[in-house]
């Protein structure tokens, strides 16, 4: 059991037999009443954010939520499969939950998934992969005077806008949480 003052970002809890994460935390002392902690929890499962009050003597429960690491094998458009590279026990995660691991990770990389009461309840990405151009539109002569950027076509599919001197082959790191370019990898 948590305390309130227990709640830092970041913390997992269960409300209602429903596990959520806390986004936002605020506590305000009050002089002889004790403090007051208002926290934004984010529900794991549907992903809804709702706003929480909780007192000083409040007891909030702890919910078990565990990582494991995964290796995803393949997308057939509504599923998605992954592995545990050890036991080899595979799980299927519909494509909605995890909309994004098609557009940014290749097929054999590592990925977290979060269990909840034995089921997965999400896919959680690294903040940036190393992704190969294959195709990269050329620049205008003379137009690389300032930042100008171009779109560039990357292996898994998506299209980001990239620096004028990235080219087809060339390895790039891109930010998951947002699809931006980062950097061109070292070779």
């Amino acid at each position: 059991m948590y305390q309130p003052t227990d709640l830092k970002k970041g913390t997992v809890v269960q409300i209602d037999g429903q596990p959520y994460r806390v986004v936002e935390y605020a506590q305000k002392v009050m002089g002889r009443g004790g403090s007051i902690v208002n926290v934004r929890l984010k529900n794991l499962v549907t992903g809804a954010v709702i706003p929480k009050t909780y007192k000083g003597q409040d007891k909030i429960e702890t919910a078990e939520v565990t990582n494991q690491t995964v290796q995803y094998l393949y997308s057939d458009g509504s599923s998605m499969y992954f592995m545990n590279p050890t036991t080899f026990e595979q799980f299927e995660v519909s494509a909605e939950d995890g909309e994004d691991v098609p557009k940014y990770v290749k097929e054999g990389s590592e990925v977290q998934l979060q269990f909840f009461d034995g089921k997965v309840i999400n896919v959680e990405l690294p903040t940036s992969m190393l992704l190969r151009v294959v195709r990269a539109d050329n620049v205008v002569k003379g137009d690389t005077t300032s930042s100008v950027q171009k779109d560039a076509e990357l292996e898994t599919g998506i299209t980001i806008k990239v620096p004028a001197f990235i080219k087809t082959d060339d390895v790039v790191k891109v930010d998951t949480r947002d699809g931006s370019y980062l950097e061109r990898a070292k070779e």
